[in-house]
């Protein structure tokens, strides 16, 4: 077993809105929590936290109460933060929505979360008004924050003026947030994360991620992911930066802002490094506000860490985590240049790790060098409660002692940094999201002219994972790689679609029916 190196914290035994806004000093409120990326417009740290007041009010009034779940589907604007921390305050639960998902796959995120309200913008309006009638959610549920008739706005909510209602509750245990998971493998699964899972985690960060109050911080990554939740929603303005807020990523867009507002630090996924390491673009643009690049969501490769940061003369680190933690477990500080660039650094503080053999035997820490390879194992209180509804899922996940088998391999060396080296689950990332090969392969096998179907993770031009499918076509019928990419795209998020087709003969399987990937991933 490996403990982390930096010495616990203390975790306050308090809900994620007293933690973050409780002791905000007098001087501080009138300092910039927001800036919206495209029009300038700046938010306080005092009218933040009054929005978020009057925004819990206006659902209490509703009838929102402790334990209600409400859904909360948009991209990055500063209406955002008050909204997602306003449904806490007044004591419900977030299922946040991917921004790119379908009707039905909103619909079957809201039905699984038992959502009773919507949040949502005009510009994704007609797949949330779809999704919600599908469940039975009415029009008067569903909040449209920039305005649209028969609905609810927020500038109207806030406008009420009533006031935050008083709740209680176990913050040790009461649900702050369902992020969707695929976990290591299979459909997405609520993802039960409570108020000290929450509060912990940006705890654990502070002695790792040295934001400061005169920081400011880039927000393109989603907000409803976990990473854009916790490390810059939450964490960023817990150290009182400023989040300067983007609705999606372009790469001209990307640099104005950077320009522009002099972000300081910029927390990415790897699709986005190669950009910076390659575009022509990256050279019209004033990058010399950036001091530390952070990557997580998906491994960075060091060659490309190390361009990035030749390139924009600043710091590239990364870090390591799952949904199921909060996110973050392991992370580079960024004062410790000899760490190597593509590990994902140490243990956060107050988390342990372990490396299992495959004969399920605890690997030993070396006295030098690096381990052989593992699953890692994760314990700490950034790890989650557990899976909606799905105790057998969680089971798998969760041991009896707290450990969370995160299906990935790792090695650790004897100073205690770990690399991630391969994966034991099946789960692609695409760009920092996760596609579960079960959900392309349940669409795959929709179309008549597909006998079976596999999906993998395979790269790309760039060395990027994207999902790959292999498909058995139906005797004696004609079909193209282009007519299953485009079968797939009609059914499911852009991120998810099927990128590469291969046709085969058969689809490898064990005698008990399961896909043999490796069999797959090893062909030429």
């Amino acid at each position: 077993m490996v403990r982390s190196s930096f010495p616990d914290v203390e975790i306050p035994a308090t809900s994620i809105h007293d933690f973050l806004f409780g002791d905000l000093d007098e001087d501080r409120l009138d300092a910039i929590a927001l800036i919206d990326g495209t029009s300038g417009t700046t938010t306080t740290y005092r009218q933040l936290v009054g929005h978020i007041d009057l925004f819990a009010g206006a659902l209490a009034h509703r009838g929102v109460e402790v334990g209600t779940v409400i859904g909360v589907l948009c991209p990055n604007v500063p209406a955002f933060a008050t909204v997602f921390h306003g449904i806490l305050r007044a004591g419900a639960t977030a299922t946040t929505i991917n921004s790119l998902y379908t009707p039905d796959e909103i619909a079957n995120q809201l039905t699984d979360a038992g959502a009773t309200w919507l949040v949502t913008v005009s510009p994704l309006l007609p797949g949330a008004w779809a999704a919600a009638e599908r469940v039975g959610i009415d029009a008067h549920h569903v909040i449209v924050l920039d305005g649209a008739d028969g609905h609810p706005s927020l500038p109207a909510l806030l406008g009420e003026g009533r006031s935050a209602p008083e709740v209680s509750f176990d913050p040790a245990t009461h649900l702050a947030v369902l992020p969707y998971s695929s976990g290591t493998t299979g459909r997405p699964k609520g993802v039960m994360l409570t108020h000290r899972n929450l509060v912990a985690n940006v705890s654990q960060c502070r002695s790792t991620i040295s934001l400061a109050d005169d920081d400011r911080v880039l927000a393109v990554l989603p907000f409803f992911h976990i990473y854009g939740m916790t490390v810059l929603l939450n964490f960023a303005l817990r150290q009182r930066a400023a989040l300067v807020t983007m609705p999606k990523f372009d790469l001209t867009d990307f640099l104005r802002v950077v320009q522009e507002h002099r972000t300081s630090w910029v927390f990415i996924a790897p699709p986005i490094a190669v950009a910076l390491a390659k575009h022509p673009l990256v050279d019209e643009y004033d990058m010399s506000s950036v001091k530390v690049i952070f990557s997580g969501a998906a491994p960075l490769d060091g060659a490309l860490a190390t361009a990035v940061a030749t390139r924009l003369d600043c710091i590239v680190c990364q870090g390591y985590g799952m949904t199921e933690t909060s996110p973050v477990t392991h992370a580079i500080p960024y004062d410790r240049p000899e760490i190597d660039r593509s590990s994902v650094g140490l243990l956060l503080a107050n988390t342990e790790a372990r490396l299992l053999a495959d004969d399920g035997s605890d690997l030993e820490v070396p006295s030098s060098g690096a381990s052989d390879p593992g699953e890692i194992l994760i314990r700490g209180p950034q790890v989650m409660a557990g899976y909606l509804n799905r105790p057998d899922a969680t089971a798998e996940m969760l041991d009896a002692d707290g450990w969370l088998h995160t299906g990935d391999v790792a090695t650790v060396t004897s100073e205690g940094v770990f690399r991630i080296v391969d994966r034991l689950k099946e789960l692609i990332k695409y760009k920092g999201y996760q596609v579960a090969p079960a959900v392309l392969e349940a669409v795959l096998l929709e179309h008549p002219s597909i006998a079976d179907a596999a999906v993998i993770g395979a790269p790309d031009d760039e060395g990027q994972e994207v999902p790959k499918a292999f498909v058995v076509r139906q005797q004696g019928v004609d079909l193209d790689a282009d007519a299953v990419i485009a079968h797939v795209a009609a059914h499911v998020a852009p991120h998810e679609k099927v990128r590469q087709v291969e046709f085969i003969d058969a689809i490898p399987k064990s005698a008990s029916g399961k896909i043999l990937r490796k069999d797959l991933r090893a062909r030429p």
